[in-house]
C-alpha cells in the first residue's frame, strides 16, 4: 500500500498507473483509493491521511468550491501528487505531528 496527504476540501482526480492515465475499462474497476480516518493539522489546515493500492503511482488532486473559499487555493487549478509514501513514512510523519485527529464516521 501507499499512502498520501492532502487537504480537507480537495478531491481526486486523475489516477496513474505504470501504463499511464487509470483506465477504469481495462482495469474493470476504479483505483482503491481509500480515506483513512486519520488526519493531520499542520499550518491551520486539516490534511487527510489516503491510502491506495500500489499499482497507483501518481494521484491529481483538485480543490472543491469548499477549498476554493481558501484565500491560498483561490488560483490553483490541480497538484499532481508524484512521490507517494509507504507506511513507515506514514509512521514517521505521525509521530512528528503536533495535532493528530481521528474520526470513526463513515468519510465517503
Amino acid at each position: 500500500m501507499k499512502y498520501f496527504l492532502f487537504s480537507e476540501g480537495w478531491a481526486v482526480g486523475r489516477v496513474w498507473t505504470v501504463g499511464g492515465l487509470w483506465s477504469e475499462t481495462a482495469w474493470r474497476r476504479a483505483p482503491d483509493i481509500e480515506k483513512m480516518t486519520l488526519c493531520v493539522w499542520d499550518k491551520n489546515e486539516k490534511m487527510w491521511l489516503y491510502r491506495v493500492e500500489d499499482a497507483v503511482l501518481m494521484v491529481d488532486v483538485y480543490p472543491t468550491s469548499k477549498a476554493q473559499q481558501s484565500a491560498s487555493t483561490q488560483n490553483i487549478g490541480n497538484v499532481v501528487l508524484t512521490r507517494l509514501i509507504n507506511a513507515e513514512q506514514v509512521l514517521e510523519y505521525l509521530s512528528n505531528a503536533s495535532v493528530i485527529c481521528q474520526t470513526n464516521q463513515d468519510l465517503s
